[in-house]
């Protein structure tokens, strides 16, 4: 039967696609291409439905001693384990593989600054000096207010989908400039660190096990705040040599184990810090350090409480037919000096439903935290919504302490919502993750910027979606696109090799070029 729908569905789309280039009736036709969409993402469907019901059926025929496999959740699943050797991050031991994966940034659709712009500088020129003083409270608001999908804008994405196949990978495919988001990838990645208070409150616990707790209470709040706002659009993708820099100065009051809280706070507020020798100073660093594949790092530390984060991800997208998915391979490491412990770490899939409507975000998969020294790991789930029913957004995690294979603590709830904790001694806790207070970060001006930070990079093309002249934007994204690519070709004609301003290869992973645990 399922051969039989499939062979129809081709025939329909040879049908479509031989129709003429002009007249009453052509392949462009707007409900020829919904339809031709559709009925793929129909077939996709009773594909996943047939096989979830084999698989029920197997497992009914199997002995009720057998488990039965807990995550089976129709819909979408997060992306297969990928069979590359997961990228490693430069820590001290052997570590456990990385099933990481996260955001909507689908395609490598820049190059580099336009003319308009300063000159780039060369790739040896070495890191700038990024002063305290010129930093300043950020300001920009990074809701997205757009309702959804305009008619003429659905046109676009009717014929885009009609060009693309199931399964079939987006890098290279160039987006339409409409469903971008004013902001860079790279500075996507400092938005979730908008908790510094709980990632810094980490190293202030008492015992291994109440440090890898707030590490999963940080880290399952962390996401509400960087995927602001619940329209799905598409950050900045980063061009090769493109940074980031911001900071963050944390009241030192505010900074405390998270455990001992007992309720949420009481209303969502902003931590404002006075003095400097009243407050942490976390500063944080984002390099775009390849092209193919496209992938970004970033490095955080906090020289007084020592303690550090080094992370590389690239991304990777395809396209299933009302949806996008992406995953981000890669991991990163949480370094505790004080404590001698190293958190690593991978991250959740992203997914882009409803692209023809109005376009929403759901993250989904399973990720893992695990400190070899300690003994700990904590596995957190991110469950997509099923078919019929059930809720979004929902998530589970769980921390056990391996050697004695005992279940020290228990969450669930929304990752964009409210989540309740459970701990063995039987306390429990609610965190509400959108009456947190927010850490505003501090960036410099445009006019103190250099020429391939994130803001100054991309401003002209940010500048005119503001505006709301598309036209204009992707003209602006073109000129990027064009420039990376003559430079590209030149260091291919030349045979020099990019090379990064902050972070080094080591082995498949990178790291850092002076982070905190050589320096000390």
């Amino acid at each position: 039967m399922m051969n039989q729908v499939e062979g129809q569905q081709k025939n329909l789309v040879h049908a479509i696609e031989s129709l003429p280039g002009s007249g009453p009736l052509t392949a462009l036709d707007q409900d020829l291409l919904l339809l031709k969409a559709t009925s793929a993402a129909t077939l996709s469907c009773l594909g996943e439905c047939l096989s979830l019901l084999q698989q029920s059926v197997h497992q009914a025929g199997q002995p009720s001693h057998k488990p039965a496999a807990s995550e089976n959740i129709l819909g979408w699943h997060g992306p297969k384990s990928h069979s590359t050797e997961p990228l490693k991050n430069g820590t001290f031991g052997s570590l456990p593989p990385a099933s990481a994966n996260i955001t909507w940034a689908i395609l490598p659709n820049s190059a580099e600054d336009e003319p308009a712009f300063p000159p780039e500088p060369e790739p040896n020129s070495g890191p700038e000096l990024v002063l305290s003083e010129d930093e300043k409270s950020d300001t920009e608001d990074k809701e997205e207010t757009e309702l959804g999908v305009m008619e003429d804008q659905r046109s676009v994405i009717l014929h885009l989908i009609s060009q693309l196949k199931l399964g079939m990978d987006l890098t290279k495919v160039v987006l339409p400039t409409f469903i971008l988001e004013k902001r860079s990838l790279l500075e996507m990645y400092a938005d979730f660190m908008a908790h510094p208070d709980l990632l810094l409150a980490i190293t202030a616990g008492a015992t291994p096990e109440e440090r890898v707790i707030c590490f999963v209470e940080y880290y399952l709040t962390a996401f509400h705040e960087g995927r602001k706002g619940a329209l799905a659009k598409k950050p900045y993708n980063p061009i090769i040599g493109e940074t980031f820099h911001c900071s963050w100065e944390v009241p030192k009051d505010k900074v405390k184990p998270r455990r001992t809280a007992s309720h949420s706070p009481p209303s969502h507020q902003h931590l404002t810090a006075g003095d400097s020798s009243e407050s942490y100073k976390l500063r944080f660093v984002a390099e775009q350090v390849s092209h193919h594949p496209p992938i970004s790092c970033f490095y955080c530390e906090c020289k007084e409480k020592r303690l550090c984060v080094n992370t590389h991800v690239w991304t990777k997208s395809k396209f299933m037919g009302m949806s996008v998915g992406v995953s981000m391979i890669g991991e990163g490491v949480l370094r505790l000096l004080e404590h001698g412990e190293e958190y690593v770490f991978t991250l959740p899939s992203a997914y882009a439903r409803s692209i023809l409507t109005v376009p929403w975000v759901e993250l989904g998969g399973k990720v893992s935290i695990s400190c070899a020294k300690t003994g700990y790991s904590a596995t957190v789930i991110f469950h997509t919504k099923p078919f019929y029913g059930g809720k979004v957004h929902r998530v589970t995690a769980e921390v056990k302490h391996n050697p004695t294979n005992t279940i020290v603590c228990k969450a669930h709830g929304e990752w964009n919502g409210t989540l309740e904790f459970t701990y063995s001694n039987g306390e429990t806790k609610v965190i509400d993750t959108t009456a947190l207070p927010v850490c505003r970060k501090k960036i410099r001006p445009l006019e103190k910027q250099g020429p391939m930070e994130s803001r100054n990079l991309w401003r002209e093309v940010t500048r005119y979606l503001r505006l709301g002249d598309i036209d204009a934007a992707t003209e602006q994204k073109r000129r990027l696109e064009e420039k990376q690519r003559v430079e590209e070709r030149k260091r291919e004609s030349l045979r020099t090799p990019w090379q990064p301003k902050y972070f080094i290869q080591e082995g498949d992973g990178w790291v850092y070029f002076n982070p905190l645990w050589k320096a000390h």
